[in-house]
């Protein structure tokens, strides 16, 4: 870590905290070179493997983009949109892999969609899972139904 003040390229760690939401990690670090105090904050980065082999960081505003697209003109609020995208969030962090692949990031929509809206889920899955035909799409509500009807029972 640079100095701020000097740029001297070492600096020594005072104390380290953890933010409340355990994302970050808050250092209080000291430079030997000219003994100014600074802070800084410290994020895992979490990097997405597009089929392309292509590596980007992980966004919560491309979730949201994607997922708003299928929810479009449907009864979900953009409170829903940012507990989803949270949900989706914690979950690919929960895999404990640096990088995960696109794929797995869509899967972690698929399921919080699916409680959400099931309407703006069938919309979402027809992209994701590449829909061809109106088979593909009868196949998809037969699942909900049956979810639904153990759900229900």
């Amino acid at each position: 870590m640079h100095c701020p003040y000097c740029r001297n390229v070492d600096s020594r760690v005072l104390d380290s905290r953890t933010t409340d939401d355990g994302s970050t990690v808050r250092r209080r670090r000291v430079c030997p070179s000219c003994d100014r105090r600074f802070s800084t904050l410290e994020t895992a980065t979490l990097q997405v493997i597009k089929r392309a082999g292509v590596s980007e960081p992980f966004s919560r505003e491309k979730v949201l983009v994607g997922v708003r697209k299928a929810c479009q003109g449907r009864p979900v609020t953009e409170d829903d949109l940012a507990v989803l995208a949270q949900q989706v969030e914690d979950d690919v962090r929960a895999l404990g892999m640096a990088e995960v692949p696109s794929h797995e990031v869509g899967l972690a929509i698929l399921g919080p969609l699916r409680t959400l809206d099931e309407v703006a889920y069938l919309r979402f899955a027809s992209v994701y899972r590449n829909f061809e035909s109106l088979a593909d799409f009868e196949a998809e509500v037969a699942l909900l139904r049956a979810a639904r009807d153990l759900r229900d029972a």
